[in-house]
């Protein structure tokens, strides 16, 4: 499930806090969540017109509400949704009833991996179903369009099944010398052919038909009504002609020089294809995987320390270093393998019909003869070695952006390992290349706690309302083999081994230090800093706090703490305790994410927080989205009379800025304000 989704549902659920406990769960497991609750049939109706859920959790103990009442609502709605029964035990007879009534997965309140697990399947089901009917949709578009184009086009195009003419353009009946169509009706297509070539096309027809493979030109002699004849090169292509599958054929006047096409779908600089030729074979390499073939595989290949070698053999020499790295690949290829540029130094190589083995070894010969090489470019004479990151093709990922994007982040992945490394998208080896990896990334993180390898940026969050002072979010970042490494690589594995206590007292510490240091300037500096779940519970790391912000004296810094609320939730009260302890010593605390629970202010009769940053899914196209508008405008109302400052992250355009002043936000944050800058 792609990551940027988020998913509408609606609780019919009769407890507030087991719907927070599952909403807290979803959010931990990657998923974002639009959450509604609805205990009788109004307030379903109400939820249905204002949220438009996606999936629907349905607990069958609810008296107040039946499962065909919620049903009927839904499908009064005219959207398509997914419902999921939400019980506490499995009883079989209760499973049925719900299947029976509607239901299109149960889920179990006791097995969380279950509940996520039914939950990512039923929303996937439903986007895919939408994707289906838009597809539909396009299709038929598509062949109005195709139809239209048709008629209006130069080229001689004719739709042939089982070898009889069923549609002809006006430039096919022009070029063969017909007035109408009626006059080709039911003619077969062997008439249009000279003799001397009617075998050939025959045996073309019966035998390469069934398996959908033409030859991509046919050079023949073609004949006109009047007898008369002449050269034309055949092209084809399965199609569909009023629901049946048939054939369309071009005939084509000029014939182009096979050499000439072979030369303009090579690139200049290393006479391999060319990127829009490579993308069309990735394409014949998917289909062909989505018919049944196996052993095929796709590999991206780049030049290590890129940057490095442009700066030391001059910006004029990489195309002799290009043409002498795709001479190393070319020596390697198979008959039926194929390799091309796909960016600027990024070598495609898709291998036909290998094991898992040969493919390794085919890639470690790549890398040997590469690094054994001796580039002459110029003057000068490099060394080179080779990162490959690609991904094994089969019927389960045959879908080219897919298969693109699971070599290009394979690619990435080998890269940040370090150089002339690889990484092979697997998934009968995932587990093993996970563990692998993350016991990589553990080494990394604690090498980088104990030698400085954390680095500080910091993002301006701008005041709407003019208030005195600099504010800025505070990022982590960490070096790693290829440069800088964002949290999201190296944080889970923290979370997982226990060590994100001492990230956080890392950059605690060297906050304070750069506040210190910018004490003498007299300006009012606020940092807000992230904090995790293990910190909230350390009972020894406000004490610390206290003894540091001592000795540092601050009287124009200011340190700002923010959790998520769904963590908040789910530690309320070590969160209240320790929200207390650190306001009392002049802390200010922040709630993030704030807005994506069912009833987020009721969250602060027990955390007194200062900030309320709210919740992303709100930013998203702000300014073509008149719910969000009003979401975000009734948070600041509510956050103004308690005496709250709102902030909004993940502003990027100047529309939602405007939009956001008038909604009343305090505060605005984003990359289109400031993009994240180094700590200094």
């Amino acid at each position: 499930m792609k990551k940027d989704f988020v998913i509408k549902i609606l609780f019919v659920e009769n407890s507030l806090e087991e719907a927070e406990q599952i909403i807290s769960l979803m959010r931990n497991s990657g998923i974002a969540v639009r959450p509604a609750r609805a205990t009788n049939i109004e307030q379903v109706r109400s939820a249905v017109a204002e949220l438009e859920p996606d999936v629907v959790m349905f607990d069958p103990s609810v008296t107040d509400v039946g499962l065909d009442e919620t049903m009927g609502v839904m499908e009064a709605s005219g959207r398509d949704f997914a419902l999921v029964g939400l019980v506490t035990n499995m009883d079989s007879e209760l499973v049925a009833d719900l299947f029976v009534h509607g239901a299109r997965g149960v889920a179990s309140r006791n097995h969380p991996k279950q509940l996520i697990a039914v939950l990512k399947r039923e929303f996937e089901s439903l986007h895919t179903r939408r994707q289906v009917r838009w597809l539909h949709t396009a299709l038929r578009e598509t062949e109005r369009r195709c139809d239209a184009l048709l008629d209006s086009s130069t080229d001689a195009i004719a739709y042939v099944h089982e070898g009889m003419h069923v549609r002809a353009n006006q430039a096919y009946l022009d070029t063969f010398g017909y007035e109408s169509f009626d006059d080709l009706l039911g003619m077969p297509l062997l008439d249009m052919i000279d003799s001397a070539n009617a075998e050939e096309m025959k045996a073309l027809l019966r035998g390469q038909a069934h398996q959908g493979k033409f030859p991509a030109q046919l050079p023949l002699r073609a004949r006109r009504a009047d007898d008369s004849r002449f050269d034309a090169t055949v092209e084809f292509a399965p199609a569909t002609f009023e629901g049946e599958r048939c054939l369309q054929i071009v005939f084509r006047r000029q014939v182009v020089d096979p050499a000439v096409l072979e030369q303009l779908q090579r690139d200049p600089v290393t006479g391999l294809y060319n990127r829009q030729h490579m993308l069309a074979c990735i394409d014949d390499a998917v289909t062909e995987a989505a018919k049944g073939k196996k052993g095929q595989s796709l590999l991206l290949i780049e030049p290590d320390n890129w940057a490095s070698l442009v700066n030391g053999i001059g910006l004029g020499k990489t195309d002799e270093l290009l043409a002498g790295f795709a001479g190393r690949i070319r020596m390697l290829l198979g008959s039926t393998d194929i390799a091309g540029m796909l960016a600027e130094h990024t070598f495609g190589v898709t291998l036909d019909s290998r094991s898992d083995e040969a493919i390794r070894e085919w890639i470690a010969k790549l890398q040997h003869s590469v690094s054994s090489e001796i580039f002459d470019v110029g003057t000068r004479s490099v060394t080179v070695t080779a990162s490959v990151g690609g991904s094994l093709l089969g019927e389960k990922n045959a879908n080219s952006e897919l298969l693109l994007n699971q070599a290009s982040h394979a690619l990435r992945t080998a890269q940040n390992l370090g150089g002339s490394q690889v990484e092979l998208h697997d998934p009968a080896a995932r587990e093993k290349a996970d563990e692998e990896r993350e016991r990589y990334w553990l080494d990394l993180l604690q090498q980088a706690l104990a030698s400085n390898g954390l680095v500080l940026y910091h993002q301006q969050t701008i005041s709407l309302q003019d208030a005195e002072g600099e504010f800025s979010e505070i990022l982590l970042r960490m070096n790693g083999p290829q440069g800088e490494v964002l949290p999201g690589f190296f944080m889970p594995i923290a979370e997982k081994h226990n060590l994100t206590g001492a990230i956080d007292r890392w950059v605690l510490d060297q906050a304070i230090r750069i506040l210190q240091a910018r004490e003498p300037q007299g300006q009012p500096t606020t940092f807000f800093i992230k904090l995790t779940a293990a910190s909230l519970q350390d009972d020894s790391l406000l004490p610390w706090l206290k003894e540091r912000l001592g000795k540092a004296r601050l009287k124009h810094g200011r340190l700002v703490l923010e959790m998520t609320e769904s963590k908040v939730m789910t530690l309320l009260r070590p969160a209240q305790e320790f929200v207390n302890t650190w306001k009392k010593m002049g802390g200010g605390f922040a709630l993030e994410q704030f807005g994506s629970g069912l009833n987020s202010f009721q969250l602060l009769n027990h955390i007194d927080a200062d900030y309320l940053k709210i919740d992303r899914s709100h930013m998203a196209d702000l300014p073509q989205h008149a719910d969000s508008q009003k979401k975000v405008a009734e948070i600041c109302q509510q956050a103004h009379e308690l005496k709250r400052l709102t902030i909004a992250e993940w502003v990027e355009d100047a529309t939602s800025t405007s939009l956001l002043f008038a909604c009343g936000v305090d505060f605005v944050q984003g990359n289109f304000l400031q993009v994240p800058q180094r700590l200094e």
